[in-house]
Order: structure tokens, then C-alpha cells, then sequence
């Protein structure tokens, strides 16, 4: 792993201006983090469409990203309330989003910070419990945030495109 210069991390909430820099984090991220566990032929479909910043979820305010005292973004993530059947949305369910570290700063406690920050916010703002849908990669990390495995699934990415997955829930 390459090591980079990182003294400090400020994590706040993300915004439109953020979209290039967390586009640009999960182009470069994803590829390397998920190729030890997922099959060439599974990375080739899913990564370029998993590997999109979203708009709506970046002005959401309830994104975060994490910043280097240098200014480079490092990680990103957040949750949204969990979406019912027909649109509705449950009052105290939610669900982890669109996380990313950059994969040269892993295993330095950046993505904790991070999600120290995602899931107090969720619990701040009357969430109970949190899902998450891990990638095969992620899981040791939610298992150590105290998320359960609660089945491996797929997730359908687009018609014939899907992304296998693991469903963890946590108690907030």
C-alpha cells in the first residue's frame, strides 16, 4: 500500500461542489478495494455504474465526506431513510450510502471516523436501526461497527446487471 502524508481528517457535509472530487474517489477507489473479492466479469458490468457520485444523495445533507488537512478528499458516505413500497418512508429505519475510503488510506481508521459521523447523524435526526447492503470487501468493516449479517443477496444494478451483496442491519 502506498503511503500517503495524512496528519488530520475534518469530515462535514457534502456538497454539490463535491460531486467531481467523490466522483473521481469512487472511479479510483472501487476498482481496487472490490477486485480480491469479485470476479472480472462482475467488476467489468458493475463498477462504472456503481462508481457514479449521486447528486440527489450529495445534497441531501445527510452525505459526509472527509478531507485531509491538505484538501484531498479521502472518504465518503452517508444514509437516507429506508424507502418503503410505494415511496413511503419508514420512521425509524435507514440505510448506509454510497460509502468509500480511498483505497492507499485503508486500515488507518478514516472510514470509522467517517461512519462514527454517518450513524450518529442518522440517530440524531430518530433512526432506531440502520441497514446496510456491504460488499463482499466491506463486510469485517461493518461486522466491527457492530453490523449483523443478515443474508448475502443481489442487487439488481440494471437489467441483467446485478451485484452480489451482503445485507447487515444495526441497531442505532
Amino acid at each position: 500500500m502506498t503511503q500517503l502524508p495524512l496528519n488530520t481528517i475534518t469530515v462535514r457535509r457534502s456538497t454539490m461542489a463535491d460531486l467531481e472530487a467523490v466522483d473521481t474517489l469512487l472511479m479510483r477507489s472501487y476498482p481496487a478495494l472490490l477486485k480480491h473479492d469479485y470476479p472480472p466479469s462482475v467488476l467489468v458490468t458493475a463498477v462504472p455504474i456503481i462508481s457514479r457520485a449521486q447528486p440527489s444523495l450529495l445534497s441531501s445533507g445527510r452525505y459526509f465526506v472527509a478531507q485531509s488537512e491538505e484538501g484531498a478528499l479521502v472518504a465518503a458516505g452517508g444514509w437516507s431513510p429506508r424507502a418503503l413500497m410505494g415511496g413511503a418512508t419508514h420512521t425509524a429505519l435507514s440505510e448506509v450510502r454510497h460509502v468509500v475510503t480511498d483505497h492507499r488510506l485503508t486500515r488507518r481508521g478514516i472510514g470509522k471516523t467517517l461512519m462514527a459521523t454517518v450513524l450518529g447523524d442518522a440517530r440524531q435526526h430518530g433512526m432506531r436501526q440502520i441497514l446496510c447492503q456491504s460488499t463482499y470487501t466491506a463486510e469485517p468493516f461493518y461486522t466491527a461497527l457492530g453490523f449483523c449479517r443478515q443474508s448475502l443477496i443481489e442487487i439488481e444494478l440494471r437489467p441483467g446487471i446485478v451485484f452480489p451483496a451482503v445485507m447487515m442491519v444495526a441497531d442505532l
